[in-house]
Parts: structure tokens; sequence; C-alpha cells
């Protein structure tokens, strides 16, 4: 139906926001407190021509809203709002600047980065004070009335437990651009994610929940496309209900969700990294895109007293105010959106310490997080939570309610600095191997509650971590200050590709090392994409920009001795209960048996029991006996125990195992030493561990 200027909106409902489409036109409802007119304007097929101008009729307490009949899925349209030009009193409302709808479902175009969007004419010597007449229309995005989708069956869902989840953190399109076994038109597209080559070498590594990336759509930050660069990683949101376009492939939007139905098939839950802490819009001297046109003052955190200026305790220029009821409704309509029409099964809030943030401060009891816990639909997914911000008393590691689950980057930092051979570093892997009981343990908490890794998306790859000393960013165009400095990483002697056997021998063991480190520990498992077959990014740490193969997957130069080594682990991991634990480990408890659930040995063990000298220094391996926490439940009850044997020191050493359970024998089933080392069985309990090693024993049938 054609649009025009003479149309009239009827009264419409405040209920529910957005642009909701019912069979003979669409709902619109826009919330603003501050507007003093909100008007939808509509656009040609192309996007290029508004073709009418409508104001809302009808205000009902901070909602604008009015009927459009005739409105229908495939039209194009955006906002305007209209009331007070006063940054300094935190209003930047401007009617030429053209808005997308916070509750859009979908875009078509992309922002174009130039002055016609800003706000503010940035000529003028006031900068942000003063007016833009500019009008911003072509440079903008046009939102798509989309129908209303069906719900996601179920029964459709793996819902695995958190103990037996293994994550996988993969970006949307590099996990797939490079993959040989792909037809082009798939690479690099959300499709690709559910092609059978891929749903086979996510199964072979026990993946059980994929942790994408963000795909919410995103803009470019101007400075990054001004050097030719993109916002790669996708930290960068402007629309919380819309897909990322840019990695569409022939299904288009639909791509995404018959992905999740096929990983569903598979067994593999899907995570979405979401980012609800800032906004695409940036610091004072960003462009008004959506939530700082429609009501700057409700959306964003102001500073007191300089409201023309933003509270920054993300570090990306602004801070979204989930404190407010509609931001907050906002956020929640969001997350329930991507669960029941696109089937998600559970999210990673990034930064999420700003999204518990009151106005006192971070607050484990406050309205977001109680919110989350309290919905029918989002309290059943599962929630992870990156617990730290740029904001004071930021950092919040174990301090997130449960049912959370959080990052645990003392894991990866403690695991990096035992196997570099760090004063200290021991006794801390002591604890990180237990879940880090010693964080997460009180409030009801599980052990799965530590997401474990050892690389992520942000900072080295597995493979760096041994081959580079230092970062290297210099690609990103910032003279290589960005990334952390302090990595905790060892270039085993040469920084950078080395031909040099020896130094390659050694990369490759404390590759395995730390892979291992992360899939015999308590807790959840949690693996980059790419870092089981020793992908690298050259050193860079910080590849935020680099939409190139330096951040994608390079499947040519798989270390295919490493990935069958992860699959080992990974093996190894779900035939032991042990090692997949709800309950914390503590060894001061007694099972039924009488044994304790986890037992110090020194590296040379012995029938006796040696103890560890937990008080030295140079402390540099310990054995471990696990079995059933104490606290597991009797129906829980089971006999399974496994050693491991950590040696971070420079010395091969013999340990003495302790006795077998009665009718046993110990087998040797993992050495981070040989990759394709098979089991054998002990043929008495003194065992060699080489250098730098970690070993794993479990128990097999006395024949």
């Amino acid at each position: 139906m054609k649009m025009t200027q003479a149309q009239t909106l009827l009264a419409g409902a405040p209920e529910p926001l957005g642009v909701t489409f019912s069979g003979d036109g669409c709902n619109i409802a826009v919330f603003s407190e501050n507007a003093t007119k909100i008007e939808v304007c509509l656009f040609s097929d192309d996007g290029a021509r508004e073709t009418a101008r409508l104001a809302l009729p009808e205000k009902t307490g901070a909602v604008w809203h009015g009927r459009l009949p005739g409105l229908a899925p495939g039209m194009l349209y955006g906002l305007r709002a209209h009331g007070p030009y006063a940054p300094e009193r935190g209003h930047r409302f401007n009617p030429h600047k053209l808005l997308l709808d916070p509750y859009a479902k979908a875009f078509t175009g992309r922002v174009t980065a130039g002055d016609e969007t800003l706000g503010y004419d940035p000529e003028s010597a006031e900068a942000d004070l003063s007016f833009s007449a500019a009008d911003s229309a072509a440079a903008m995005p046009k939102c798509v009335v989309t129908a209303p989708p069906a719900p996601v069956p179920p029964d459709e869902r793996p819902v695995t437990p958190w103990a037996d989840t293994v994550i996988y953190e993969a970006h949307p399109k590099g996990l797939t651009q490079l993959w040989p076994d792909l037809p082009d038109a798939l690479r690099g597209t959300y499709e690709a994610l559910g092609e059978a080559p891929v749903l086979e070498h996510l199964t072979s590594l026990g993946v059980t929940a994929v942790e994408l990336l963000p795909v919410h759509a995103l803009v470019d930050d101007r400075w990054l496309v001004e050097k030719g660069l993109v916002n790669y990683w996708g930290y960068n949101s402007i629309g919380f209900f819309a897909v990322e376009p840019r990695y569409f492939g022939p299904a288009g939007r639909e791509g995404l969700r018959e992905t999740v139905r096929r990983l569903h098939g598979a067994g593999i839950e899907v995570i979405l990294d979401v980012v609800y802490n800032h906004t695409a819009e940036g610091a004072h001297l960003g462009p008004p895109l959506s939530f700082r046109g429609l009501d700057n003052a409700s959306y964003y955190r102001l500073q007191q007293g300089q409201k023309r200026h933003y509270v920054n305790d993300t570090g990306c220029g602004n801070t979204f105010d989930v404190s407010h009821p509609f931001v907050l409704r906002l956020v929640l309509d969001s997350l329930r959106w991507w669960v029941e029409a696109l089937g998600v099964d559970g999210f990673r809030f990034d930064l999420a310490t700003t999204l518990a943030r009151e106005a006192h401060g971070f607050d484990p009891g406050g309205g977001f997080l109680d919110a989350l816990r309290q919905d029918p639909v989002l309290s059943r997914v599962k929630l992870i939570a990156e617990p730290w911000d740029i904001g004071p008393g930021g950092y919040r590691l174990g301090e997130f309610p449960p049912p959370f689950a959080e990052w645990n980057d003392a894991f990866r930092d403690g695991a990096r600095k035992f196997w570099r051979g760090d004063a200290h570093a021991a006794q801390d892997m002591a604890e990180r191997l237990l879940g880090s009981a010693g964080t997460f343990d009180g409030n009801g908490r599980r052990a799965w509650s530590s997401v474990n890794y050892v690389a992520c998306h942000d900072g080295f790859t597995l493979a760096d971590v041994t081959a580079y000393a230092e970062k290297h960013n210099e690609a990103n165009g910032e003279d290589n200050r960005d990334g952390h400095a302090e990595n905790f990483s060892d270039n085993c002697g040469v920084e950078g590709a080395s031909e040099d056997t020896e130094i390659r021998l050694k990369r490759a063991q404390r590759r395995r090392n730390l892979l291992a480190t992360v899939f015999l520990a308590q807790g959840t498992p949690m693996l980059r994409a790419g870092d089981e077959i020793g992908d690298s990014q050259r050193g860079n740490n910080n590849a935020y920009c680099q939409d190139n193969a330096l951040s994608w997957v390079e499947w040519a130069q798989a270390d295919n001795a490493l990935l069958g080594f992860a699959r080992k682990l990974a093996a190894f991991r779900r035939s032991h209960p042990c090692l997949r634990q709800s309950w914390f480990l503590h060894g001061q408890k007694r099972r039924d048996d009488g044994q304790p659930d986890v037992k110090w040995l020194s590296l040379e063990g012995g029938p006796g029991g040696t103890e560890v000298n937990w008080r030295d220094p140079g402390l540099d391996g310990f054995c471990a006996v696990l079995r059933q926490s104490a606290e597991a439940p009797a129906y829980a009850s089971d006999g399974d125990v496994v050693v491991l044997v950590f040696n971070g020191g420079a010395r091969a050493v013999t340990t003495r195992l302790p006795a077998a359970p009665q009718g046993k024998v110990w087998v040797r089933a993992l050495d981070s030493a040989q990759a394709e080392t098979p089991k054998s069985v002990c043929k008495d309990n003194a065992q060699d561990i080489a250098a730098q090693s970690l070993v794993a024993f479990e128990t097999g049938e006395l024949l």
C-alpha cells in the first residue's frame, strides 16, 4: 500500500512497544519521557525517499502511540523526535535526525559515517552545544516492518545441564570464512555454522554450547572506517532486536534461525554474547542514531552536575542506564525475543558489572539481576556474566548471584603463570583446579559457576600465549598502544614464528598443558574457536578491528596433532563424572567411604601420601586425587576416581601413585608430553612424569 502525507494515524495503544503488525496495519508505540512530539517517517521501497511524516497522536504516560492502517511487513520507516536541544541539561532532541526504532526487528542499509548524522555542527567552536539542521535520513539505515515470528517449540532445545556443558566461543564469520569444506556462498555466514562439517567438528570436541560474539545490529566506529577498518568483534550495538546483516547468507535473516535449529539438532545450545552496557552512539560528540535522539536523559547515565557528559564505566563513551524502568524493559524484552523467536539458549553479558550498577554502585541484588532471575523465560536459560567494568569497584569476580556463571580470568592468568613457571603459581593452580572454590563457593552457587578458559576472543590466542612475550598490535593503527600489556605469556625463547625444532616442541607441549588444564578442572570449560588447531593472530592481542585473515581461523594450517589431543581431553572429561561436578571439592570433609573428595600429594607421591608444602614459593607441582564431592547427595554416589599429576618444573620426576581402589588398576590415560600416547595399564605405582607436563590416571579392571 502506498503511503501518503494525507494519511491519518488512529489512536492505537501504548502496548506493545515498537511497530507491531496485526493483519491490517501496525500499532506504533515509542517511549520518550522528555520529547514534545514523536513522528514516524515512511520511506520508498529503496529507502531513498521519505514519503510520509506522521505525528503519533496519543501519549499514555511516557509512551507515544498511534495505529497506521495499511502499514505492512517489508515497508520501511524511521522516527524523528522533537524536544529541547539542551545538552547541558541532558537533552539532545533534533528532528532533523532520522532515528532507529529501539524495537525494530530488522534494518536495511548501514550508517554512513559522515557529519550529517551528528546532532551538532562539527565546524562550530561550541562543538556539541551547537545545533545541526542537516537532515540525516540519507545516511541512515531504515527500519523494516516485520511480521511476528512463530515461537520456537520447547522440545527443540537440548537443555544441557550446566555440569555437562562445554562452551566453544566463536565469531559468527571468523569461524567459517576460511573453512575449506564449505561452499563459497556460505563461508562466513550464519548458515555456515549449521553445516555438517562444522557440526561434526564441534561434536568431536564434545562441545555442547556455541557462544557467538555479538550478532545484534551494529555500527562501525567512524574513526575505524576512516582507517579502512571495521568493528569486527561487534561490541558496538545499535539494534537490540535486529540480526546483524553483514553475516547473512542466501537465506538472509532466517539463516540464523535455521542454524540455531541445526545446532540444536546436533545437541548444541546457542549462547549469544550481548552488549547492553553501552551503545554505538558513543560519547557526547557521537551521533544521535536512536536512543540519544529519542530521550538521551532516560537511556543513558549522565554525570551529576555535568549532564552534557556521560558516565563512562564501560570505556566506550557512554553507559546504558538499565536502572530506568523503560530501559530495563527494553533489555528484558530484547532478551526474551531472542529466546522465544530465535531459540537462543543463553547469554553472556559483556561488562555485566555495569548492568548491575545502581545509584550507589554495584549491587548483586539490583534491579537488572533481580528482573532476570524472576523472569519466567529468562530465568530458565544459561546466564553468564563478564564480572567487571572499568568503573569504580568494577572488578566483581565471584559476586554475581545464582544462577549466573562467570568468566573467570583468574583461571586464565593462574594457568598461564603456572605453566610459565612463576613463583607461587602452583598454589593458585590448585585453587583453580577445584573450580576456584574460594571465590565461588557460597550463596548456594555450584562449581560450574566458574567458566574456565586460557584464551578467548580478547587477548592472545592459545598458540600466541606460547609464541609471543609482547603484544604486536601495529595493524590496529594505534602504534601498539592498545590491548593488554600483561598477558602472562612466554615465547619459549624466540619472539614469533620459529623453525627451531626444540622451541616448536616446547610450544606444542605448553599448548597441550594449557588445554588439558581447562578440560580437567572443576567448572565449565570454554574453548576459543581455533585454539584446538593452534590458530595464531601473529601476536595481535586486540584484533577487534581485523576482519581479515589475521582474525579468521586458518583451517589450512591446522595442527592436527593438537586437535587429536583436544578430542582426547573432551572424551576423558565426558567419561569421568568426578571432573564435572556440581558440588565443590574441599578435602576437609570425608565421603561415606571415609575418603576425602580431594587429596593432595607431593609430586613424589607415595603410599603414605606425602604432604604438599604449600608454603614453598618454588613449588612447581603436585598430585591431586579426585573423587566425588563429599557434599554430593547419596543418590549421586559413584566410585569414579582420577589422579592428576601437574609437573610444572624443568625436571622429570617419578611419582608413586596411591593404591588403586580394590579390584582396580591405574591406567595412564592422558599425558601432555606426548599428544599421541595411547592408554596404558600401570604395571606398578611408580610412574615417570616428564618435565613441564600433566598426566591423568584413571582406573581400569584388574585382569
